[in-house]
């Protein structure tokens, strides 16, 4: 079931004294997501979660990254190679569902310490330079997709597991971006279909989703032009450092701070 937002659930929305907050991290993620195709939502997801609450911060971004990336995919469907994303996007749908009822039953506190303890680790590993080097078996790559369902149910975090097996692959920037998007995109539509099903899209979601959407699209747009030409080792620093500090700045620990 799906509730629509009427005007004044908008006007609450926009009056609410965190919507400036949100609108900037809003454009910061969109800019991360269009320069590297992957980053956004551990940038997105910790420090809205922060803001607000993770069931708000999971399905604005589900909502406005879908709505605001999906045109630009279409043009990565001819430079993602597509025998390594359609397998682990199957296996990323089965357990989906998994990682949307912890959304639903974890306590708010818990899950925003879970995603900023996700994050970190994460970045750690990826800027450690670690690569699986293992045999890229049927097995494996469904047992990543399953992983990157599992989080991106529950904290719209699925890339970070297919990132760390897809670059032992040897792969550029550009097919792994183009890899990444697709990927994305599928994952999105999964999304949606079970989201809907359990009931988390909300008037006041929707009306945030909408929102937030404007700078956010704004950021992907910047971020795609800014892309052309970067190299490997810049986009990936950029994007590691901005994420490693959005997840710093969303610890519960700081509440007392920032808040």
């Amino acid at each position: 079931m799906i509730e629509f937002p009427d005007s004044a659930t908008f006007a609450a929305a926009f009056t609410d004294g965190r919507f400036p907050a949100a609108a900037a991290i809003a454009v910061t993620a969109g800019l991360v997501r269009g320069f590297s195709g992957f980053g956004g939502a551990m940038i997105y997801m910790p420090l809205i979660a922060a803001v607000y609450e993770p069931r708000i911060a999971a399905v604005t971004l589900l909502l406005v990254d879908f709505l605001s990336s999906t045109p630009f995919v279409m043009f990565e469907f001819r430079r993602c190679t597509w025998r390594e994303v359609l397998p682990i996007s199957i296996a990323m749908a089965v357990t989906v569902p998994l990682g949307t009822y912890l959304l639903v039953v974890l306590d708010p506190i818990v899950l925003r310490w879970v995603i900023a303890i996700l994050v970190i680790g994460l970045v750690l590993i990826l800027m450690s330079g670690w690569r699986y080097r293992g045999p890229s078996s049927l097995p494996i790559t469904a047992g990543v997709g399953m992983i990157a369902g599992v989080g991106g149910g529950a904290a719209q975090i699925a890339g970070p597991p297919v990132i760390l097996y897809w670059l032992s692959r040897g792969n550029s920037a550009i097919t792994l971006r183009a890899n990444l998007m697709v990927f994305f995109l599928f994952c999105g539509i999964v999304l949606i279909a079970v989201y809907g099903w359990q009931g988390l899209f909300t008037g006041r979601s929707i009306a945030l989703s909408l929102m937030l959407g404007v700078p956010y699209i704004a950021g992907v747009g910047a971020g795609s032009y800014f892309f052309r030409g970067a190299s490997d080792q810049l986009y990936r620093r950029i994007a590691y450092a901005i994420c490693a500090l959005a997840a710093l700045l969303s610890l519960p620990l700081l509440d007392p701070i920032l808040r």
